[in-house]
């Protein structure tokens, strides 16, 4: 039986491990190593050292110097810093943005991003109003029925669109829409006004408007939302105060990412 806290070592893959220990060899100021360096470093068999820069290899983590036989980093690690940065980028610059915009509407607002095919919550500011819907960071929803998940979509080329799109549309709410053509239909709406909401569609009762923040190039890097429950994001207030500034945040942010609103 394992204790209280359970022995987190027990699931570790040592091949993983090895794998990622062979990574950090490349931290110092050597560039690059060769396959008896890493074998001596590692106490591992010449072996073990070769399967595991093949498979680092396949997947772009390690490359080959065809010159001198050694290996170094490959390209995956730098797009990796770079997709990690322009996270915590985000993150830093949309607490700011989130705080006033949560103290203007007294309604909870997010900053999302997209992950494969699913929206996660980076950073939300709650509603200091007692009843509230609760924004569960780090889970991942779909991208069907959420605002923010819409607002990505709608970003997309259509063909895209369709790529990320699972073939059955999960029903969520009597009202989730899960008709492939209605929602491409719908997506266009979204394209066009600059702003998604979901309509009670992933919960009852419960409604979310989300407008896209862009950087340098035009991409769509995340997504401010604000939701609440459907009684207090009543459409006349949705027209009239919510979108005008929740369209106003997602620009200010756009801004400080580099890039300008549509």
């Amino acid at each position: 039986m394992m204790g209280a806290k359970g022995n987190k070592s027990n699931y570790l893959i040592q091949t993983v491990c090895h794998a990622l220990d062979l990574l950090d060899q490349f931290n110092g100021d050597r560039v690059e190593l060769g396959v008896t360096e890493l074998s001596r470093r590692m106490a591992l068999h010449k072996n073990n050292i070769f399967r595991l820069l093949a498979t680092l290899e396949s997947r772009n983590f390690i490359e080959q110097n065809h010159s001198t036989g050694n290996y170094r980093l490959g390209l995956k690690n730098l797009e990796m810093g770079h997709t990690c940065s322009r996270h915590l980028g985000l993150r830093r610059l949309a607490r700011p943005v989130l705080e006033a915009l949560t103290a203007a509407l007294q309604e909870t607002s997010a900053i999302n991003i997209m992950r494969g095919t699913s929206i996660i919550s980076l950073d939300a500011v709650e509603t200091p109003l007692p009843v509230r819907v609760v924004t569960r960071l780090g889970v991942w929803l779909p991208l069907h029925c959420t605002a923010p998940g819409k607002v990505f979509l709608a970003g997309m080329p259509e063909r895209e669109r369709k790529q990320q799109l699972p073939k059955d549309l999960q029903r969520f709410t009597p009202v989730t829409i899960t008709d492939h053509r209605q929602l491409l239909e719908h997506l266009e709406l979204v394209a066009a006004r600059g702003y998604a909401m979901d309509d009670e569609e992933l919960e009852t009762g419960v409604r979310c408007v989300s407008a896209p923040v862009y950087d340098g190039s035009m991409q769509v890097v995340g997504a401010i939302s604000v939701t609440g429950p459907a009684n207090r994001l009543g459409d006349e207030r949705l027209q009239a105060e919510i979108i005008p500034v929740i369209r106003r945040s997602a620009e200010e942010l756009s801004r400080r990412m580099g890039g300008n609103h549509h």
